[in-house]
């Protein structure tokens, strides 16, 4: 049995990074919202509580049962997670003098303790709550405190639980890794043994259960999730696995032949369907940004089918749904079972009356890409670019028109080019080409131009949640620029994206 660290969520923007650091150390962790947590059983090795964006003493503030862990299981109550344990328990929670927010030192500090084990005393610690610990209740060691946090960090005599007022999982915490290192080993026991080798092997085996001698399509997009999907799933089954993918004409500068032979040596059984005119003739006319993504979802819905009926008692359809999706679709005001509409294809499940499987479900991104290493996908293939599902359509702003969408093809095609042989591809998370619905007067030889601007958009990320503008040197985007001009007729003037999201987002429609 895999042993796992159970997360209450709280709601807290930060549970998802406790998950992924604590995971960093080979230790498999689980989130669940604080309303809807299973029993714990003996895969349990510790719980964590997260912290909130409420306070303790809100009138609905979350307040779980939690009978069945505290004094039973090793506990780290993390920010509210650790105010909590303080209200419910007979101290006291109150609001600070001031907001406790950014960094601060851990000046006096209990490096006997085993959370705090190889801890530097004064070590940087990252603050943000707006109430504090005012009255510890009886049995509760201090063992941590900053110059204006005195119960910064305590601990339950006789119990193996914890609060810190702190986030330790923020790279502001400048040794939060090791104390998350200290609770789960030296306080859980847990060995460590998460790491793409094995969850390949328990993915296969349950896959093999799963399905048995079951048919299953999988619909692939060339990108990161689908492919490692389909690798798992061929790894287990075979060829009772049958890959569809379709081109809808709105894929980059020659997408498609590049992404089939690209797999060609994965040993997939991939069809691959050109379907570009009929996208393009639904879309005609068609400018609102959500009509437009309705339209090839729906599209891609009949495709899709008509393509699947082609292979005979098929059971299952195949989803690279990831853990974010699976994590969003729970609210801590409110269980979910329903995953977000965009992470499935469309409504395929319902209207083919197919069973779903999703074998990356227990996953963040960057696993994803770890276990596409272990399994032997080429770089070229895990290191892609995230690409928007109605692709090109929603970087052509207005109405899709076959003269627009080539002009955009090709000035996307020397911005992606270029990146790649100036060495700046892998340094940013995504990049796009923006054709907006603006002509602005130009000068090209000795006459006046009235053509198109294009918009160039680059952004770093880690996950896509947030994201920044790339600093791409100016000299790259003047190349750009010119190259684009130059080779692209209907193109008279380039600029350069500058927003952060938030407030903006990384697409523009």
């Amino acid at each position: 049995m895999q042993e796992k660290i159970l997360i209450l969520d709280f709601g807290s923007q930060y549970t998802q990074l406790i998950a992924r650091r604590i995971r960093e150390l080979s230790v498999y962790c689980e989130i669940y919202p604080f309303n809807h947590f299973p029993s714990p059983d003996s895969s349990v090795k510790g719980v964590i509580l997260s912290g909130s964006p409420y306070s303790v003493r809100d009138k609905n503030a979350p307040d779980p049962d939690l009978s069945r862990i505290k004094g039973t299981f090793p506990l780290l109550g993390v920010c509210y997670g650790a105010q909590l344990l303080v209200q419910k328990y007979g101290g006291e929670v109150m609001p600070s003098a001031a907001r406790e927010y950014g960094r601060a030192n851990l000046i006096h500090l209990n490096t006997g303790d085993a959370l705090f084990r190889n801890i530097t005393p004064g070590t940087q610690v990252w603050m943000s709550h707006g109430d504090t610990i005012a009255v510890l209740p009886e049995g509760y060691e201090i063992i941590g405190s900053t110059a204006s946090v005195k119960a910064g960090a305590y601990k339950i005599k006789n119990e193996t639980t914890w609060g810190i007022q702190f986030h330790p999982e923020v790279y502001h915490t400048t040794e939060g890794l090791q104390m998350l290192s200290n609770f789960v080993f030296g306080i859980c026991g847990c060995t460590g043994n998460w790491t793409p080798g094995s969850f390949i092997e328990t993915t296969v085996l349950h896959l093999q259960n799963e399905i048995k001698d079951d048919k299953v399509i999988l619909g692939l997009s060339g990108g990161v999730d689908s492919t490692v999907a389909a690798m798992l799933l061929h790894r287990a089954i075979g060829l009772n696995l049958t890959c569809i993918f379709i081109d809808n004409g709105l894929l980059r500068k020659n997408e498609f032949e590049n992404v089939m032979d690209s797999y060609k040596d994965l040993g997939l059984n991939i069809t691959g369907i050109r379907a570009g005119e009929r996208f393009l003739e639904e879309l005609e006319g068609i400018s609102d940004p959500e009509k437009k993504r309705k339209t090839i979802g729906r599209v891609f819905i009949e495709v899709f089918d008509e393509a699947a009926r082609q292979v005979k008692d098929v059971k299952w359809l195949a989803q690279g749904t990831i853990y974010p999706d699976v994590i969003e679709s729970v609210s801590v005001n409110g269980p979910s079972a329903t995953i977000k509409s965009h992470h499935n294809v469309g409504g395929l499940p319902e209207k083919m009356h197919l069973k779903v499987i999703e074998p990356l479900r227990l996953l963040f991104k960057d696993e994803v890409r770890r276990v596409g290493t272990a399994l032997g996908i080429p770089g070229a293939i895990l290191n892609r670019h995230p690409f928007p599902g109605p692709g090109l359509a929603i970087r052509l702003l207005g109405a899709v028109t076959r003269e627009k969408l080539e002009i955009l093809k090709e000035a996307d095609n020397i911005f992606i080019s270029e990146l790649k042989k100036h060495g700046l591809y892998d340094k940013v998370w995504q990049a796009a080409v923006i054709l907006l619905p603006v002509r602005s007067v130009g000068v090209m030889g000795d006459e006046r131009t009235y053509e198109n601007t294009i918009v160039l958009r680059a952004v770093v990320s880690t996950d896509g949640m947030t994201a920044d503008w790339a600093h791409l040197p100016h000299e790259f985007l003047g190349l750009v620029s010119n190259e684009i001009i130059n080779n692209v007729r209907g193109i008279n003037r380039v600029v350069y994206d500058i927003s952060s999201k938030p407030p903006s987002t990384i697409e523009w429609e």
